[in-house]
């Protein structure tokens, strides 16, 4: 099934020359379908490097100013797909930046760990960054035009399966299941192992599915070392690693002004509920679950981020918490403005938390269910 990103429009407005355009994103995300739909690779004037090709790592590791000028002389339009893999990327890309401003540069990375790394310093004030994540709601409601049934009709599966692009073309579920089963043994660790120097990547996935266990909860960072077994500083380490990869993401606690509040605490969440569901091996329907309450809440704090992202909302996101186990699941800080959002499957209304609502006094609470969760996330 055919659906176009929310970020075509957007990158292909953002091409002009001196200027690189990086898109960052898990791997099978998508990035290479929506690069070749924004340029026309069959255009003469445009080199598409694969850069998992050992040939083109080769050749552009450690490249010349003056090898680098002939080699791309005669093309207007240089991408770059999965260009970590290139040794000094960064100090490429700042070549042709600054040396052939004329010519339109782009450069995709499955995870941010090295490309990232590379390319800040070398590209300060050269670049335009933009992340891919897998299929949101928001791409989907466009796609059924704007039909808000037929595209709450993707939520059951998608609470199962998540939203991989490849996952809507997958016939039957076992087939789902099977590509899922394998992603999560495979492409979850390929970039951080190959980069980072993992040398026990058991532990990395100890750690995975220990998350995994505990989305919606807070987590205890000395816990989680006892349980796979390491020291605290390598969990850090790990997580730090994670969330660059784009396999999950942090909130931390919102605390300004109540002694009651837990300002510490930290939850976890995955970028993916079908990655997440694989880590550990149940795809069961979400009315089978015991897990109903952290799959919901995991799925719409996610959407509600790539969302955020995609139309450049620059946000910051918490949960809120008492000593009291008062809790707001989602708090978001933007433009000054505090708003907490419950979330909720079924529940209609909310109750009152004042303990929040006198402390901040500009704030509200909103509720977010199954009736209006598309309002929330498109």
């Amino acid at each position: 099934m055919l659906i176009s990103r929310y970020l075509q429009t957007t990158i292909r407005q953002s091409l002009v020359s001196g200027l690189a355009t990086i898109v960052l994103g898990p791997r099978r995300v998508g990035k290479t379908t929506l690069i070749k739909k924004i340029i026309d690779e069959n255009n003469p004037s445009v080199i598409f490097l694969n850069c998992d090709d050992p040939d083109v790592r080769n050749r552009f590791s450690d490249i010349g100013l003056t090898e680098l000028k002939r080699f791309l002389a005669k093309y207007s339009i240089v991408v770059f797909d999965e260009a970590q893999r290139i040794k000094n990327i960064g100090l490429v890309l700042k070549m042709i930046v600054d040396e052939m401003p004329e010519k339109t540069t782009l450069a995709t990375g499955s995870s941010s760990l090295e490309l990232s790394n590379e390319i800040n310093e070398p590209l300060t004030g050269r670049k335009k960054t933009f992340y891919l994540y897998p299929l949101s709601f928001l791409e989907l409601y466009e796609h059924e035009k704007y039909d808000t049934i037929a595209t709450a009709s993707y939520l059951n599966d998608i609470l199962r399966f998540g939203s991989y692009p490849h996952i809507f073309d997958l016939p039957n579920n076992s087939e789902k299941e099977s590509y899922l089963l394998e992603l999560a043994n495979d492409y979850l660790y390929k970039d951080i192992l190959e980069y980072q120097e993992i040398r026990n990547p058991e532990q990395l996935r100890k750690l995975l599915v220990a998350l995994a266990l505990q989305i919606g909860q807070e987590v205890s960072y000395t816990e989680l070392a006892s349980l796979v077994g390491i020291d605290q500083k390598t969990v850090l380490r790990y997580l730090d690693l994670l969330e660059k990869s784009f396999v999950i993401f942090r909130l931390p606690a919102f605390s300004r002004n109540l002694r009651t509040e837990i300002s510490k605490s930290r939850k976890i969440y995955f970028y993916d509920l079908g990655i997440r569901n694989a880590l550990i091996k149940n795809f069961n329907p979400y009315e089978l679950r015991q897990d109903k309450g952290q799959s919901w809440e995991n799925l719409i704090i996610s959407e509600r981020i790539k969302r955020d992202v995609y139309q450049g909302k620059q946000k910051n996101y918490y949960f809120w918490r008492t000593y009291a186990k008062k809790e707001i699941d989602l708090i978001e800080e933007y433009r000054g403005n505090i708003t907490g959002f419950e979330i909720k499957w079924t529940n209609n209304k909310i109750s009152p938390i004042k303990e929040f609502t006198n402390t901040y006094s500009a704030s509200s609470i909103q509720l977010v269910n199954r009736e209006n969760f598309l309002d929330f996330v498109t």
